[in-house]
């Protein structure tokens, strides 16, 4: 399994030299623009760079990925859009930003919906349940072939959090989800919807008392200078979803579109542990720092919160996806059975 340095090796800085074509080959049959919002040097884009390398080896030079990170091609909505209307071939995006093209991913909003556990965390992403998500995009103007990413939220705030009652009444900001509004209003706190590039000023000045992030996020973005507590809580999986034009996609030989189906499912784990090891190096920035006073949440706490934030996120969530979420949470509670965990 390669290395963080070996990834940035490959990177080597430049996203469509890294998947420019060899000498060696023919020029590429088939060539896909691929726009997400991460830099070069996160986990996202260097998976993506390690993709775009076994696909094209495999395919012979015939199938060329051309990476555009950092937004280079849009927002996250113009990415999505662009890729429904096949001006982008592809992108991978967090499933919270493309639930408004889909609600049925919104699933993933529900807090302590995904085991801790990494093995049965990985099956539960392969599975039917996850597998029911992929396919509700069909409907919807996209190809969507697998799920990245192992992210994990956790709860900062200006206010004590060291009972689940502590909530009430605080304000968080949540992006604009229906799902996280209600996983807040079910422990009586606020939740406002704020754009991200606000947040900062927006904890500092006082218009909200906390968020949920990753560790990474949250060191990378200095929240932890403008906070007080952090609660190692791991309450919400944050996943991305790979997104292709159908048009596209459906225009591939089958044997390429297993190839490139293949390729992200193998390197995914890389990519889950790249994003481990920034969690763990932001947390130790973040203690380093001195500045938040950081508890981990006891397994009764952990049932508490649970309680009070997961009956309301859910229905919340079953109001908007109708049948097809009904039917992706019956297929989550069905594998939740076979992997010996109790939903």
């Amino acid at each position: 399994m390669s290395s963080r340095r070996e990834f940035l090796k490959i990177a080597g800085g430049s996203a469509i030299a890294a998947a420019a074509p060899s000498l060696s080959w023919a020029q590429a049959k088939y060539t896909a623009k691929i726009g997400h919002l991460e830099s070069p040097l996160q986990p996202r884009h260097l998976g993506l760079v390690k993709v775009a390398a076994l696909v094209k080896a495999r395919t012979n030079g015939e199938v060329e990925f051309n990476l555009f990170p950092a937004g280079q091609l849009g927002n996250a909505r113009q990415l999505a859009e662009g890729v429904q209307f096949g001006s982008i071939e592809c992108t991978v995006s967090p499933v919270a930003f493309v639930a408004g093209f889909n609600p049925v991913v919104s699933v993933f909003d529900i807090p302590f919906l995904m085991p801790d556990d990494p093995a049965k965390f990985d099956a539960l992403r392969a599975g039917k349940f996850a597998q029911s998500v992929l396919d509700s995009f069909s409907s919807r103007g996209f190809t969507a072939i697998a799920l990245w990413g192992e992210g994990r939220k956790n709860m900062t705030s200006n206010r004590p959090l060291d009972s689940v009652e502590k909530f009430s009444g605080q304000k968080f900001r949540v992006m604009d989800s229906k799902v996280l509004i209600e996983q807040f209003a079910g422990v009586g706190a606020n939740a406002i919807v704020m754009q991200f590039g606000e947040l900062y000023t927006g904890l500092q000045t006082g218009v909200v008392d906390g968020q949920e992030n990753p560790l990474d996020t949250i060191a990378t973005m200095k929240f932890h200078e403008v906070q007080k507590y952090l609660v190692l809580s791991n309450h919400g999986a944050l996943l991305d979803v790979v997104l292709f034009n159908p048009g596209w996609w459906n225009k591939l030989p089958a044997n390429y579109r297993k190839i490139i189906n293949d390729a992200f499912i193998e390197i995914r784990p890389e990519v889950d542990k790249l994003k481990r090891e920034a969690a763990a190096k932001s947390l130790e920035l973040i203690k380093a720092s001195g500045k938040l006073e950081i508890r981990t949440l006891t397994e009764q706490e952990r049932k508490a919160w649970r309680a009070r934030m997961q009956p309301r996120a859910e229905a919340s969530y079953l109001q908007t996806a109708g049948a097809e979420g009904k039917k992706a949470l019956e297929l989550y509670r069905e594998e939740l059975k076979l992997l010996g965990i109790d939903g």
